[in-house]
């Protein structure tokens, strides 16, 4: 019977463990458990501070969302007077970043790189960047809001979780307290706070979802909406009609996924070549910033009289609405958001992306024989995800702005829009997974 069983052994049929096995099993299964605990224990504290993140990033956001609707009413009651100003706002904010914060220059880059341990934000970035993109939007710079709103929550996360980390305590968490940042700036300012926490969870590396930092960053996240909601901020939300999914629209669909990911990849790599062109020319950023401010003065003044200015607010909400909607809305906004931020002005690619989307969408639905406001909803949320190589947030976006009931069509818009958008993004310091 031994010399049968050590057969079996031999081959592998009946494995034998000595006590020595056994106790490395046991010390290996209480470290595991231990480690297990320990990181539950991490994340119920960073829960608990998330907290404190999403209230202060949200009065942030209250002040900046605020200043940002003083400054484009303002422009609206004065049109000419500020929009000709663009140039010498232009010089203001090459001179602040130049001798006030050099490093917070680098914008969104910052922030991919304090989530990879490797920068810290410096704290004026807050002031500089709030600034500077109330003057953008006071004359007229075709710019966002959402690049300005994740770089405060970000900035302010980060500075909690550094001085943690630099004495030792929560190690390895930065990049929650980073992501918590991002998901309460994007939820504080835009008020979607479902698309803003996957956002977070999925724009640092493309193809991954930092599942580990979804709690905390729930709790910033909604912290931060409700705050901001309280004080006045809020998301238009409108209601589209329900369109029944069918063989014919589903073909129709996935074409217009391929336009809305070819759109978005479009504005996405121009923009980052833009860039880098514009750089060569004007090795001087003040020089640059003021002479780009000239010629972009001259160009909003002169199509439609500052139309093109500011969010494209006005534009997205009559793509959406049935309002009037021109055929080249779309390709304006594309182009003079481009110069505009690459010309060293400040703000963010998402909001315009929503008005150069929907516009796109309205313009191209007679083609489809679809309804105008279905399809401008579908290119708001698919352009969101194309330009910035995320899956999840547009489509939450999409259902938290139109509602649930296009969803099935959103989803389909918006995974083909994904596909086709070659992996581009606006966010330059971006991973990828498979990279």
């Amino acid at each position: 019977m031994k010399k049968n069983n050590e057969d079996e052994i031999e081959i592998g049929l009946i494995p034998e463990f000595d006590e020595a096995d056994k106790e490395n099993f046991a010390k290996s299964y209480i470290h595991s458990v231990v480690f297990s605990v320990e990181q539950y224990k991490t994340m119920a504290v960073v829960s608990l501070l998330a907290l404190g993140i999403g209230a202060a990033v949200g009065i942030v956001e209250v002040a900046f969302g605020k200043g940002l609707e003083l400054v484009t009413n303002a422009r609206h009651a004065h049109t000419v007077l500020f929009t000709s100003a663009l140039a010498i706002v232009g010089l203001v904010i090459a001179f602040l970043y130049k001798y006030l914060g050099k490093e917070a220059s680098k914008g969104m880059a910052l922030v991919f790189q304090a989530a990879d341990n490797k920068e810290k934000i410096p704290p004026v970035l807050v002031p500089l960047v709030m600034v500077s993109s109330w003057l953008t939007h006071l004359c007229g710079g075709s710019a966002g809001r959402e690049g300005v709103a994740v770089q405060i929550g970000a900035t302010v996360a980060d500075q909690a979780g550094y001085r943690l980390q630099k004495f030792g305590i929560f190690k390895n968490t930065r990049d929650t307290f980073v992501i918590c940042g991002i998901a309460a700036g994007f939820a504080g300012l835009f008020q979607t706070p479902f698309a803003a926490i996957f956002f977070s969870l999925e724009v640092l590396v493309c193809g991954e979802l930092k599942y580990k930092s979804l709690f905390p960053a729930a709790i910033a996240a909604f912290t931060s909406y409700y705050i901001a909601g309280k004080f006045g901020i809020h998301a238009e939300k409108v209601s589209i009609a329900v369109q029944v999914l069918s063989v014919p629209l589903l073909c129709k669909l996935l074409v217009l996924g391929l336009i809305f990911g070819v759109a978005g990849a479009f504005f996405a790599s121009t923009l980052r070549r833009t860039k880098k062109f514009l750089e060569k020319v004007f090795p001087d950023p003040i020089i640059k910033t003021f002479v780009m401010g000239a010629i972009l003065s001259l160009a909003f003044m002169a199509l439609h009289s500052g139309r093109y200015s500011g969010f494209g607010t006005e534009i997205t909400m009559a793509a959406l609405t049935g309002g009037q909607v021109y055929d080249y809305d779309w390709i304006l906004k594309l182009l003079l958001t481009i110069l505009t931020l690459s010309a060293g002005f400040m703000g963010g690619e998402l909001t315009p992306i929503f008005s150069i989307g929907s516009s796109l969408g309205a313009v191209i639905a007679v083609f489809f024989g679809l309804p105008p406001r279905y399809v401008a909803a579908l290119g708001y949320s698919a352009m969101f995800g194309s330009a910035t190589n995320t899956f999840l947030a547009p489509i939450l976006i999409g259902a938290e702005i139109f509602g649930t009931q296009n969803l099935p069509s959103i989803v389909v818009v918006c995974a083909v829009s994904f596909f086709f958008n070659f992996d581009k993004t606006v966010y330059g310091s971006q991973k990828k997974l498979n990279a």
